[in-house]
C-alpha cells in the first residue's frame, strides 16, 4: 500500500489512466485497432516519457502492477464477467473440447515448454515447468472483442473464451503445485502423486464453492425482486466472496470458484432477474470490465523494461519458440481426437488456425509470475513471462485480424446474411407503406413525397433483387429447407423469452422449452433433422415416472410422489401453452416469410405441417387438462390475465413518465405496489388438481348409501395419485396389492391372449378397478392405461382389510359390486369382446 501522502499522487495516476483509457477506446474504435494492444504501446509511450521527463508525468512513475491488486481485484472482476456472458447452450455443448484443451491440454503444453527451455536454457526441469505452468494460461482479450467487431463464428468465440476461462484456473493451480515442488528441492514419486492429488482436490473444490455460492445468490436474487442497486450488489459481492472464500477459508482455487459461481448465475440465475435490471447488469459488469482490463494492459506497457527485456533476448527467443510449439502440438494434435469422438462437431482447419493464432498471454500470467516468492531464477522469470506476454499482444494482437479475413470467418453464416437482407426487405415495405401519411399532412410539399417514394421504391426492389441472387447463388434445396427452419426455430425461441420476460410463461417451463429449441436447432443445424416428435417427451418424464412409482412404494413418501406429479401437470400445461403461442407465432412468421421470398413448395408444405400438428398437439393437450381440472385451468387463467392487466398499467406508468405528466417518486411508488402484485401471481395453484376423497366417495355410485361415518374412515385410507395420458396404471400379472377410484379422467382396461389384446372396459370419473385382484389375493388379470390425465385415489390391501374388518358395509358393497363385474365380463367374452393388435 502507498504511503498516506502519496494516496493523492496515486489516485491522480488511475485518474489519468481512466481518460486516457477513455481515448484510446475512441480512437481504437475509429481505426479498428485493437484496444488492448493500443493500451500496451500507449504504456510504453508513457513509461519512455515518464522515464525522460519525470517532471511531466509524476504520478505515472509511481504506478506498480501489484500481484495483490491483479489477484483479488482485477482478476475476478474479469473471470465473473466472461463466465456471467458465456452462452450456457454452446458452452455445453462445446464442454468436452474446452476441457480438454483446457486440463490436459494445459498439462501438455506446461510439460512441452518445459522441455524445451530445460534443453535451451540454463533453467533445471523444475523451473522450466513452472514457467511452463505460468505461459500456459491464455488471455485472449483482444481476439474476443476482434470476434465480436467482425461477427467471427459463435462457436469460435466459446472455444477460446471458454478454454480461456478453465485454463486460467488450472494454470494457477499448476503453477502453485510447481513452485511447492521447486521450493523444496527434490522430486519423487510421492511429491508427484500428491501434487496431482492436490490438483484435482483444489480444482473440483474450488468448482463446489462457486456452484454453491451461485445457487444460493440466484434463490436471492429471485427473492429481491426488482431492486437494481441491490441486485448488483448482490452479484459484485458473489464475483469477490467466492473467490475469497475458496482461497482463503477452503484453501481451493478462488479462480475456478468465481468461474462456477458466474456460470451458475450467468445461466441458471439469470432467468431470475427482471428485463431491465438483467439490461442494467450486463452494462455494469461491460464498464467494470473495461476499467480492469484497460488498467492492467496501460499498467504492462508502462512497468515494461525494455532494457531488460533486452538483456534476456536469447532465453526470450527460447521461450517464445517453445511457447508457439506447445500451442501448436495442444491445437493440432488434440483437436483432431476430440472430433473423432461419437457425436462430436469436429474443428476445422479454420478454427485451428485462429485458436493457435489467437492464444495472446495476459493478466493472469503477470498475476502468477509477480507473485511467486524469492528465488533464484525469479527475476528472469519476471522479465521473460513480460517479454512473452508484450509479444503475443503485438505479434500476434495486430495479425489475428488479418488471419481471421483470410480464411473467411468475418463472413456472416448464410442464414445471417438471409435474416439480414429480409429484415431489410421488410423495413422498406414497411417505409413504403408509411409514405401516403406525409400526403395527408397539408403542408407537406407533394413533389417532395413523390421523389420518396420512387427513392424507396428502387432501393425496395434493389433489397428484393440481392435476396434473389443470394438464394440462386448460393442455395440448393437442402440448404434452403435448413434455413427456413431455423428461421422458424429463432422466432419460436423469441416467442419463449417474450412470454417469460412478460411473465407468462414459468420458470421451469421456460427452461425445458428452451433447452427443447435448442436440440431442435442442432438437430437441424449440425445434422439437416427435424425432430418431429415433441422434445420435451424426449428427455423427461421417463427416470420421473419410475422414480415416482418407487416413492409410491414407500408409505410415508406417497404423499410427496402425488405433490410432484401435481407439479408435473401444472408444468406440462405450462409448456402446453408456450408452445401453442409460440408455434403459431412461427407459423405466423413462416407464412409471411413466404409472400416476400420464394419458398420452394415442398419445404413450404413441411414446416407448415410440422407446426400446425404442434399447435393441435398442443391445444388437445390444454383442452384434456381443461377437462380434468377446470378448476386449475380456471385459476391459472384469472392470474395471465391479472398479469397482462398489471403489465398494460406498468407501461402506461412508464409512457407517463417519459411524457413528464408523472413524477419520478410517485411513479416510483405505483411500480414498486405494481411488481409487488405481479410477484404475488407466481407459481401455481396445485390445490386446484386436487379432489377431495370425501367429494370422490359421494360420486361412486354403490357407495352413495354408506353411513357418513364409513364415508370419513374410507376417505382417510386413500392416498392420491396423478398419472398421465398413455401412463400405464399397473400391468397384466402385476401383484394385486391396492384397489383404484377414479376422481376425473379415463381409463381403459384390457386383456392379453396371446398376441392379441381384448379391450374389456372404458372406466370414467366415479368408476373403481382392481377389487378383483385385490380381494382374492391374485395377480392382475389385465391392463390399465390413462387414456387421459387421470387423477386416482388408492387403497393399499392392508388399509383396506382394517376398513372392512371394522366396517361390515364397506365389505358387502365392494363384494356387490365385484360380482357384477364378473357376471358382466362372462357375457362380454360369449360375445367375443372386442379385440385389437398389440
Amino acid at each position: 500500500m502507498p504511503e498516506t501522502s502519496h494516496i493523492p499522487q496515486t489516485v491522480g495516476g488511475v485518474i489519468a489512466l481512466l481518460m486516457i483509457a477513455a481515448a484510446v477506446l475512441v480512437l481504437t474504435r475509429r481505426l479498428k485497432f485493437p484496444f488492448t494492444v493500443a493500451l500496451v504501446l500507449i504504456g510504453l509511450a508513457l513509461s519512455s516519457t515518464a522515464t525522460v521527463f519525470p517532471q511531466v508525468l509524476p504520478a505515472m512513475g509511481d504506478l506498480e502492477i501489484s500481484p495483490a491488486l491483479i489477484l483479488y481485484v482485477f482478476l475476478p472482476v474479469l473471470i465473473f464477467e466472461s463466465a456471467f456472458n458465456l452462452d450456457p447452450r454452446l458452452l455445453r455443448q462445446n464442454i468436452g473440447t474446452v476441457l480438454t484443451l483446457a486440463v490436459p491440454g494445459l498439462l501438455l503444453s506446461t510439460l512441452l515448454i518445459g522441455v524445451i527451455v530445460t534443453l535451451a536454457t540454463p533453467f533445471s526441469l523444475t523451473a522450466a515447468l513452472l514457467l511452463g505452468a505460468i505461459l500456459s494460461a491464455t488471455d485472449p482479450v483482444a481476439v474476443i472483442s476482434l470476434f465480436r467487431r467482425l461477427g467471427a463464428p459463435r462457436r469460435l468465440t466459446i472455444l477460446v473464451e471458454g478454454e480461456s476461462l478453465f485454463n486460467d484456473a488450472t494454470s494457477i493451480v499448476l503453477a502453485r503445485i510447481m513452485l511447492s515442488v521447486l521450493l523444496v528441492g527434490n522430486v519423487s514419486g510421492a511429491v508427484v502423486a500428491r501434487g496431482a492429488l492436490d490438483f484435482v482436490i483444489v480444482f473440483v473444490g474450488g468448482l463446489a464453492v462457486g456452484v454453491i455460492l451461485g445457487l444460493i445468490a440466484g434463490y436471492l436474487l429471485g427473492a429481491i425482486g426488482s431492486d437494481l442497486y441491490v441486485e448488483i450488489t448482490l452479484t459484485t459481492t458473489l464475483a469477490y466472496l467466492s473467490f475469497l472464500l475458496a482461497e482463503e477459508v477452503v484453501h481451493v482455487s478462488g479462480v475456478t470458484a468465481t468461474l462456477a459461481a458466474g456460470l451458475t448465475v450467468g445461466s441458471w440465475g439469470r432467468m431470475k432477474i427482471s428485463v431491465p435490471i438483467r439490461h442494467h447488469l450486463d452494462q455494469f459488469w461491460a464498464y467494470i470490465a473495461f476499467i480492469a482490463n484497460a488498467l492492467i494492459f496501460l499498467l504492462v506497457g508502462l512497468r515494461v523494461d525494455l532494457s531488460e527485456l533486452w538483456a534476456n533476448a536469447g532465453l526470450l527467443t527460447w521461450v517464445v519458440v517453445a511457447m508457439l510449439a506447445s500451442r501448436a502440438v495442444v491445437i493440432y494434435g488434440l483437436t483432431p481426437l476430440i472430433g473423432r469422438r461419437p457425436g462430436a462437431e469436429p474443428i476445422d482447419r479454420a478454427y485451428r488456425a485462429v485458436m493457435f493464432w489467437g492464444g495472446l498471454r495476459g493478466a493472469v500470467a503477470l498475476a502468477i509470475v509477480l507473485s511467486l516468492p524469492a528465488f533464484p531464477e525469479r527475476e528472469s522469470f519476471v522479465a521473460l513471462v513480460m517479454g512473452a506476454v508484450l509479444f503475443t499482444l503485438l505479434v500476434k494482437g495486430l495479425t489475428i485480424e488479418r488471419l481471421v479475413r483470410r480464411l473467411g470467418l468475418d463472413k456472416p453464416p448464410l442464414a445471417d446474411r438471409f435474416a439480414r437482407l429480409e429484415a431489410l426487405f421488410a423495413a422498406r415495405r414497411r417505409a413504403l407503406s408509411r409514405l401516403p401519411d406525409l400526403l395527408a399532412v397539408n403542408l407537406f410539399n407533394a413533389s417532395i413525397a413523390d421523389r420518396l417514394h420512387a427513392e424507396c421504391e428502387r432501393r425496395l426492389q434493389a433489397t428484393k433483387a440481392e435476396l434473389d441472387e443470394l438464394t440462386h447463388r448460393e442455395l440448393d434445396h437442402k440448404q434452403q429447407r435448413r434455413i427456413v427452419f431455423l428461421r422458424a426455430f429463432a422466432e419460436e425461441q423469441s416467442a419463449y423469452a417474450d412470454l417469460f420476460d412478460k411473465g407468462q410463461l414459468s420458470e421451469p417451463a421456460f427452461r425445458e422449452l428452451s433447452l427443447a429449441i435448442g436440440m431442435q436447432q442442432d438437430a437441424m443445424r449440425y445434422r439437416g433433422v427435424h425432430l418431429v416428435a415433441p422434445i420435451r417427451e424426449l428427455h423427461r418424464h421417463r427416470i420421473g415416472r419410475f422414480a415416482l412409482r418407487r416413492l409410491d412404494r414407500v408409505r410415508f413418501a406417497s404423499s410427496l410422489a402425488e405433490r410432484l406429479r401435481l407439479r408435473r401437470v401444472a408444468l406440462d400445461y405450462d409448456v402446453a401453452w408456450g408452445e401453442y403461442q409460440a408455434s403459431s407465432r412461427a407459423l405466423d412468421m413462416i407464412e409471411n416469410l413466404s409472400r416476400i421470398e420464394t419458398i420452394p413448395a415442398g419445404v413450404l408444405k413441411e414446416i407448415v405441417n410440422s407446426y400446425r400438428a404442434r399447435i393441435n398437439a398442443a391445444q388437445q393437450h390444454l383442452d384434456h387438462t381443461a377437462e380434468q381440472f377446470p378448476e386449475f385451468v380456471h385459476a391459472l387463467q384469472e392470474k395471465l390475465g391479472r398479469r397482462l392487466v398489471l403489465l398494460a398499467e406498468l407501461a402506461f406508468v412508464e409512457r407517463q413518465v417519459r411524457g413528464g405528466t408523472l413524477p419520478p417518486s410517485v411513479a416510483d411508488t405505483l411500480t414498486a405496489e405494481l411488481e409487488q402484485e405481479m410477484r404475488s401471481l407466481r407459481g401455481h395453484e396445485i390445490a386446484k388438481l386436487k379432489t377431495t376423497p370425501e367429494e370422490l366417495l359421494r360420486s361412486v355410485p354403490f357407495l352413495r348409501d354408506l353411513p357418513l361415518e364409513d364415508f370419513s374412515v374410507l376417505a382417510a385410507r386413500l392416498h392420491a395419485q396423478t398419472v398421465a395420458a398413455r401412463a400405464v396404471i399397473f400391468r397384466q400379472g402385476d401383484p394385486g396389492d391396492a384397489l383404484y377410484i377414479i376422481a376425473r379422467g379415463v381409463v381403459r382396461i384390457s386383456r392379453r391372449d396371446g398376441n392379441d389384446w381384448r379391450h374389456l372396459a372404458t372406466l370414467m370419473a366415479g368408476n373403481f378397478f382392481g377389487e378383483a385382484a385385490l380381494m382374492e389375493r391374485r395377480p392382475r388379470n389385465a391392463t390399465v392405461t390413462a387414456m387421459t390425465p387421470c387423477s386416482l385415489y388408492k387403497l393399499r390391501r392392508k388399509d383396506l382389510e382394517v376398513v372392512i374388518e371394522v366396517y361390515p358395509n364397506i365389505r358387502r358393497a365392494l363384494e356387490q359390486e365385484n360380482q357384477r363385474r364378473k357376471i358382466e365380463n362372462a357375457d362380454l367374452s360369449a360375445l367375443g369382446g372386442v379385440h385389437g393388435r398389440e
